[in-house]
């Protein structure tokens, strides 16, 4: 079940009257700065759980 052009245009209606015109913008503002900040501790979790990089050194050259 997905949403339809009416759906959303009757959520968007209801929206702007609940929160009113003049909030909107402060509410998507506010939204977008959760999302980036929300974005920006999964790439900080991501960069700590990276394993260290144990890579064994090259062998050595074979004896002549």
């Amino acid at each position: 079940m997905g949403l339809s052009l009416t759906h959303i245009i009757l959520l968007l209606v209801v929206v702007l009257v609940v929160f009113g015109a003049g909030k909107l913008p402060t509410i998507m503002g506010d939204l977008g700065k959760g999302m980036r900040n929300f974005k920006a501790g999964l790439n900080d979790t991501k960069a700590e759980e990276k394993p260290e990089d144990k890579t064994l050194p090259p062998p050595p050259p074979p004896a002549a």
